[in-house]
C-alpha cells in the first residue's frame, strides 16, 4: 500500500461524530475517520488527498464483503470486534469501547430497552446492534443505515432505534432537540479496524499505530475533536487485543 501510494478505506457516511459525509463535504469526518487517517498517514500517504485515498461508504451489511473482495483495504466503520467476524476478516483493536442504548422522541416516556419488549426498534441490517435488539425481546426492524432509523423515530414510524450510544448522540444532535438518548448501556461494543484476513501481518502494523496514538495524545485529540463535540467525556483508551 505504501509503495502504491494509494489506499481504499471503508468508512460510514451516516454517523455524525464517527463517520459522516454530507452532500457538499469533500471528505468524511468523525472519530473512526480520524483513526483511519492516522493509519493512512503512517503509510506516508496524505489522508486529505482524494486522488490517493478513496473513502468508500461502507454500511453494516457490506463490511466483510468489501474486505474479502478487495474493494477496500481497511474498514473503520463503527466495526464491533466479534468472533464471528474474525472468522471471515482480520480485526485489530479495539480502539474504542461503547455500549448500546436507545434513541426516542424527546417527549417519549420510554427510558430503557426493557420497556420496548415486543415493540419495533430500528437498527442497521447486518449489525450486532440489531442482534442485541432481538435478544432484548424487542422486534428488530432492519434499515440500510442508522440515519434512516433516526428518520423513522422522528416521524413516528417506530417508537425507538438502538445502537452504540456514541452513534445515537451524534444523530440526536442533528435533530435539534427532537430526539434523546435514554437508558443504561445493555451491551459492550469493542470497536476495531478491519483488514483482509489473508494479510495477518497488518494486525501488528494497525495495533502499533493505535498504540502510538494512545502514547502521544493524538487518540485523545481525535476523540475530543469529534465525539467530544457532542458532550461525551474523553475516556481512557482501551487495551489492545494481542495479534494472533
Amino acid at each position: 500500500l505504501a509503495d502504491a501510494g494509494k489506499i481504499n478505506v471503508g468508512v460510514r457516511f451516516d454517523q455524525p461524530g464517527l463517520g459522516f459525509k454530507g452532500g457538499t463535504d469533500e471528505l468524511p469526518s468523525g472519530f473512526d475517520v480520524e483513526m483511519a487517517k492516522l493509519l493512512v498517514a503512517d503509510l506516508c500517504i496524505d489522508p486529505e488527498d482524494t486522488e490517493a485515498v478513496n473513502y468508500e461508504e461502507t454500511i453494516s451489511d457490506n463490511r466483510e464483503p468489501y474486505l474479502t473482495s478487495g474493494r477496500v483495504d481497511l474498514v473503520a466503520a463503527s466495526y464491533s470486534i466479534t468472533p464471528e467476524r474474525r472468522a471471515i476478516v482480520g480485526q485489530a483493536g479495539p480502539y474504542f469501547l461503547t455500549g448500546q442504548q436507545v434513541l426516542v422522541k424527546s417527549d417519549s416516556d420510554i427510558e430503557s430497552i426493557e420497556e420496548l419488549k415486543g415493540e419495533e426498534v430500528c437498527s442497521a441490517s447486518g449489525s450486532t446492534s440489531l442482534e442485541n435488539v432481538n435478544a432484548a425481546g424487542a422486534v428488530g426492524v432492519p434499515a440500510d443505515t442508522y440515519s434512516i432509523c433516526a428518520e423513522q423515530v422522528a416521524d413516528g414510524s417506530v417508537p425507538a432505534m438502538s445502537t452504540d450510544g456514541s452513534i445515537l448522540l451524534g444523530l440526536a444532535a442533528q435533530y435539534d432537540g427532537e430526539l434523546k438518548v435514554v437508558g443504561p448501556e445493555f451491551s459492550e461494543e469493542r470497536i476495531g479496524i478491519g483488514y483482509p484476513k489473508e494479510y495477518p501481518e497488518m494486525c501488528e502494523w494497525i495495533s502499533g499505530v493505535i498504540q502510538e496514538s494512545y502514547d502521544d495524545g493524538t487518540w485523545a485529540e481525535a476523540f475530543e475533536a469529534t465525539l467530544g463535540e457532542s458532550g461525551a467525556e474523553t475516556p481512557e483508551p482501551p487495551e489492545l487485543d494481542p495479534c494472533q
